[in-house]
């Protein structure tokens, strides 16, 4: 059987990719942007904001405080990539949203299994609508400055998508990336492999939800069952693989709750599958919804222990724009 031995969660923000004297670039994004989502499913503007809540992070936000919460974030990253190492996995199951790099708003699964002999980067020149900052420089941090290409785990991959038809769950299956021009893999397994699995050099099995485009966006429930199921295939299969499963993305963004996102760490440190279920689609919009990632996760590692964790409240604005940056392991 193959062994799910550690569980990793991890935001893959640009703020980790910046460095704490870039940050209030991202703050600056903040101000214009017309799509914050409320925890009630609104979409609104910053003065809306403002309006509504008035400006009490003018402390927190201060730009000069940001590079001391780089460094924290930066040392949650290495001791996520030294227990990575440490653990030996033969292959690292990575759980992660595809925002519009291998798939498109014509062709979005809800859940999708990759199961081709390489995953291949999609270069982000041929990305559209990004900011003048996000340079090639800024995309190597995802592995995205140019076609890389990195191993996959098409025999675990294809009995998992054969386990998980048998299950119940009508996953999709992809199996190559032709032209990656047009479509390839994006920031969140680019990530995973710049920033955590350099000293790793094992297959990477990608697991990808439909967390940011609606109509087709699994509940919570439903990431959580199937992870669930996921996990049993494993345990029932042939393989004899050593896993590490990692949840790329999260938590709250781009206005940061840290309330709520306290409660769901609480919650995934406990493995209480009830509160996680209960997550509402509408407190898992834009940004946000990457918590699926984790609660999916979540469903594969019951029988595995919280042992670190360290959350990061980062308001890039006075009114409470920003991030939870989140980092969790489980052995």
């Amino acid at each position: 059987m193959a062994r799910i031995v550690l569980g990793i969660g991890t935001s893959h923000s640009p703020l980790l990719v910046l460095g704490g004297l870039q940050w209030e670039l991202r703050s600056n994004d903040d101000r214009r942007n017309k799509g914050l989502n409320t925890l009630d499913g609104r979409l609104i503007s910053y003065d809306q904001l403002v309006a509504e809540r008035g400006e009490p992070f003018t402390r927190e936000s201060d730009p000069a405080g940001f590079p001391a919460l780089a460094a924290k974030a930066e040392a949650a990253l290495d001791r996520l990539a030294a227990q990575l190492k440490a653990a030996g996995p033969d292959v690292v199951l990575v759980v992660g949203d595809d925002q519009g790099e291998l798939f498109s708003p014509d062709n979005f699964p809800a859940i999708a299994v990759y199961r081709g002999e390489e995953l291949v980067m999609k270069p982000s020149e041929h990305l559209e609508g990004m900011p003048p900052w996000a340079d090639r420089k800024f995309w190597s941090g995802y592995r995205m400055d140019l076609p890389h290409r990195y191993p996959g785990a098409p025999e675990l991959a294809t009995e998992l998508v054969h386990g998980l038809i048998r299950e119940g769950v009508d996953v999709t299956s992809c199996a190559g990336v032709p032209d990656p021009t047009q479509r390839g893999f994006g920031h969140a397994f680019g990530f995973v492999i710049e920033r955590l699995m350099k000293d790793v050099q094992v297959p990477m099995l990608p697991v990808m939800l439909n967390t940011y485009f609606p109509p087709n966006t699994p509940t919570a429930a439903r990431c959580h069952e199937v992870g669930a199921k996921i996990g049993r295939i494993l345990t029932a299969s042939a393989s004899t693989a050593r896993v590490a499963v990692v949840a790329s993305g999260g938590l709250s963004h781009f206005m940061c709750e840290e309330q709520f996102d306290r409660e769901i760490v609480a919650a995934l440190q406990a493995h209480d599958a009830v509160s996680l279920c209960a997550i509402p689609p509408e407190a898992m919009l834009s940004g946000s919804s990457e918590i699926r990632n984790w609660v999916m996760v979540s469903g594969m590692i019951a029988h595995l222990r919280s042992d670190f964790t360290e959350y990061i409240p980062v308001h890039r604005t006075p009114a409470g724009t920003g991030i939870g940056l989140a980092f969790m392991t489980w052995r």
